[in-house]
């Protein structure tokens, strides 16, 4: 088969090598290991429900942890997802995305997404891959007028993606790209459990939820 754009794997990269210390600045209680309060992944680590609804759009997944991270990468592991170890974890969320994009080369775009935003609905992230198969150079979900995760980018940011360093992510390079907005229905898009009162506003009935 010719390796051609079209042949080539839209990737999925989870990071999921952040302290959240907002959520407990001990450390103690590790964030992404968190059960997941309500919807279908219920119990499952908050990390893995955000794996488990990437995985649904995306041709395969790599997740991306801290060097020291063992039980979450055995989680990521036991549900075939590849795993990068990243020891500059803490230089910042830009060092992360570089590592998981030089980890799938080969691919013909990338689907960014947050361990920490487990309530992204698949098919809003399905919409994010479909763009890019589609010959979008980058594409965003939108919710009410803002914009939200997880963000698409073609194969054509490959270099500037992996030369990402320090905390600002992608957001720089959001900017030149100018990404597809994809309009969603989809609050989840745009939730990151940050804090303990994040958890508990995701368990909350829909109806009280601001």
């Amino acid at each position: 088969m010719t390796d051609t754009p079209a042949t080539r794997p839209i990737v999925g990269v989870l990071l999921a090598a952040g302290r959240g210390r907002r959520f407990d600045a001990s450390g103690v209680q590790r964030k992404l290991l968190q059960a997941m309060p309500t919807g279908p992944h219920r119990g499952r680590s908050i990390a893995l429900a955000a794996a488990l609804n990437l995985r649904a759009a995306v041709d395969r997944v790599v997740a991306v942890v801290r060097a020291d991270e063992a039980a979450l990468a055995a989680q990521f592991e036991a549900m075939d997802c590849g795993v990068v170890r990243n020891d500059r974890a803490d230089d910042g969320m830009g060092t992360s995305i570089a590592c998981g994009v030089r980890a799938s080369a080969d691919a013909a775009g990338w689907v960014i997404a947050l361990a920490d935003m487990p309530a992204v609905a698949p098919q809003t992230m399905q919409r994010v891959a479909a763009a890019l198969r589609a010959g979008a150079t980058s594409a965003v979900p939108l919710h009410q007028g803002r914009r939200g995760h997880p963000v698409g980018f073609a194969a054509r940011w490959r270099e500037a993606l992996a030369a990402l360093d320090g905390d600002q992510g992608a957001r720089a390079l959001l900017a030149q790209a100018r990404p597809l907005s994809i309009e969603v229905d989809d609050a989840g898009c745009l939730l990151d459990l940050d804090t303990p009162a994040d958890f508990a506003a995701l368990a909350a009935p829909a109806a009280t939820r601001r």
